[in-house]
């Protein structure tokens, strides 16, 4: 028997080239065992660097978002369906609980033996438009939680996310990456599904113009929201200059408090403290659970904030977007249950694409950290 035997030397060396290529080069496969496996040891990792009580604090101030912002929605709806008319006192409950922050501010004094930030006329001048521009986004969500179900109000709030993002860069100069204008765009797609359905979720006894009213007001609602956030983190960076707990807990105290004298002002010009009490009279439950809903809206709504602005300062901002992506659904899902929204199959389109849109900025926040990250410590 014969066997060929190749004598170009050159095309030797070419075969044994690309053996030997073919020998070194590794195998690219996913292992989900190896996965798993680094996750469950950075996991351990993560919860050994830090004692149980911070944990504990993290996982009830992750509740509170999740269980007091929808509440608050769904309270301040249940409002208007029942007989509620007035925008003004909705926006008033809203900032009616100030004091609950300031009981959990003052023990800081007290115990920790810190001193308050020393008021200057900068800072307390920030403070008077901040609460100023609360008061008035808390208004024009009045007008949304009035004319729209919960469900399409809270799909409509969610875009506050990418005016944050945009306000966010345009002013205190955050990174904006491919992932975060894609959230935006997305988000902003999302809103306009829900525009184009309008027919099916809008009340029968509720008018188109008051329909596009509300969704208007929700809408620049959110936009203002937005421009908060991004002004409360310029003043954390150009006057405060720090970023602690209590620092933050004086800011949301000073601001609420400005927010509810602005509020009250608005409350005697329209008169309607003294209406409070025939609107009780009128309001479908009885006076008792007109009571209820209003005391109730302000407590879930200031314990909502708090919530956030503890998961801010133990977890991180990508956090904190995390849980108020997981609150949109639970706010309309709640509200299909309890308050037998209508759910289209436009509106479930444009919950998905919300909840696409909450994902996609969360991972491009969480990619611009770790790039910061990468650099500060190179």
């Amino acid at each position: 028997m014969t066997s060929f035997k190749d004598d170009n030397p050159e095309s030797n060396l070419s075969v044994r080239l690309l053996m030997e290529e073919t020998t070194e080069r590794p195998s690219v496969s996913f292992s989900y065992s190896q996965w798993m496996s680094n996750v469950n040891k950075s996991t351990q990792e993560a919860y050994e660097s830090k004692p149980i009580s911070h944990w504990i604090l993290l996982i009830l101030s992750g509740a509170a978002m999740l269980i007091a912002f929808p509440a608050s929605s769904l309270l301040s709806r249940l409002y208007f369906s029942n007989g509620g008319k007035s925008k003004w006192i909705i926006s008033w409950v809203a900032v009616a609980g100030w004091p609950i922050t300031c009981l959990i501010l003052l023990p800081t004094y007290i115990f920790q033996k810190i001193k308050p930030t020393p008021l200057s006329a900068k800072l307390v001048l920030s403070y008077v438009v901040l609460g100023f521009l609360s008061a008035a986004d808390n208004l024009m969500y009045a007008y949304a939680y009035a004319y729209l179900p919960a469900s399409t109000s809270s799909l409509l709030a969610s875009s506050s996310l990418a005016f944050s993002a945009l306000f966010g860069y345009l002013i205190v100069k955050n990174p904006l990456n491919a992932s975060v204008v894609n959230s935006i765009v997305i988000i902003t797609g999302a809103m306009a599904i829900i525009a184009l359905d309008s027919s099916s979720d809008r009340y029968s006894y509720i008018t188109n113009s008051q329909y596009f009213a509300g969704f208007f007001w929700d809408i620049m609602g959110s936009a203002l929201h937005g421009l908060i956030f991004a002004l409360s983190e310029l003043l954390f960076v150009k006057l405060l200059g720090r970023r602690s707990f209590h620092v933050a807990l004086e800011q949301q105290v000073m601001v609420s408090l400005i927010a509810f004298a602005f509020t009250t002002l608005g409350m005697v010009v329209s008169n309607d403290f003294q209406g409070m009490s025939q609107e009780a009279e009128s309001f479908k439950g009885g006076e008792s659970l007109y009571t209820q809903v209003l005391v109730w809206s302000a407590v879930t709504f200031q314990l909502g904030v708090l919530g956030a602005t503890a998961v801010l300062f133990l977890a991180s901002t990508v956090m904190a977007g995390v849980l108020n992506a997981v609150r949109v659904p639970i706010t309309s899902i709640a509200a299909v249950i309890l308050m037998h929204d209508p759910m289209s199959g436009f509106k479930i389109l444009s919950l998905i694409l919300t909840c696409w849109g909450f994902s996609s900025y969360i991972y491009g926040s969480s990619s611009s950290n770790s790039s910061t990250q990468a650099s500060s410590s190179s």
